[in-house]
């Protein structure tokens, strides 16, 4: 049995076997990138967890963001251009969370930690009010880096994963421990004899929304009681 944890990993191994069971956790949208046939009927010699909701996660993440910063009228979106998920959310999410909410949404890009800091000078070159980093490898494994350049240039951003709290501003995101404590129940089927394609692909059911308040003041920002009520952890 496999198991992985990012889209280009799960891709990876499913076009090198087809027999071996393969269990993935934080895949976005793995029907889109076609990993499985559908989420209820996998098919094939994969399944596991999403890592977020298809369809509309972009856009609840900007809403917070636009909570705190509601006159926030262009939102840039760091992501990674080797991304199948990042790739997919901007050719069909993107475009019609930008029409529903009324605000620009330039894409910024890295796909090498050297190019983080271009992203981010590009950014703040079109006076962007906000910035959505999407998770990914390179977002997680340089997450000091990501939260450090947020902060050189001032810009208020929300990030996917706990872990980028540690400084970052702002995560809204699936609770990750939830979701590995869940993949060991699908372990646990396969050993005993279920197929892969007979476990259907479940979506997170326990979303986490932390605020670093040492950021926001640093940042100049008020962050309204509503949004505080809301938060399931504050990091003061």
């Amino acid at each position: 049995m496999l198991i992985c944890s990012t889209p280009q990993a799960a891709v990876a191994l499913k076009s090198a076997t087809a027999t071996i069971p393969i269990v993935f956790v934080g895949v976005g949208d793995p029907v889109a990138i076609g990993l499985v046939q559908s989420l209820s009927r996998p098919g094939g010699n994969i399944t596991g967890l999403t890592s977020v909701v298809p369809g509309g996660f972009v856009a609840k993440q900007i809403e917070i963001l636009r909570e705190l910063l509601p006159s926030a009228s262009k939102i840039a979106l760091l992501a990674n251009p080797d991304s199948p998920t990042h790739r997919l959310a901007l050719a069909e999410e993107v475009p019609r969370t930008a029409e529903s909410l009324g605000v620009a949404l330039p894409v910024v890009e890295a796909s090498k930690p050297e190019e983080l800091d271009f992203a981010f000078a590009s950014a703040a070159a079109q006076h962007a009010d906000a910035m959505v980093v999407f998770a990914d490898t390179l977002t997680h494994n340089h997450a000091p880096r990501v939260v450090a350049l947020a902060a050189k240039h001032y810009l208020p951003a929300i990030y996917l994963f706990r872990q980028q709290a540690n400084g970052g501003l702002m995560v809204y995101g699936p609770d990750l421990d939830d979701l590995f404590r869940r993949v060991g129940g699908y372990v646990d089927k396969i050993l005993k004899g279920t197929k892969p394609a007979d476990l259907p692909v479940e979506q997170p059911t326990k979303f986490e929304l932390v605020i670093n308040m040492k950021t926001a003041k640093a940042l100049g920002l008020t962050v309204p009681p509503a949004l505080l009520a809301r938060a399931d952890e504050v990091i003061e």
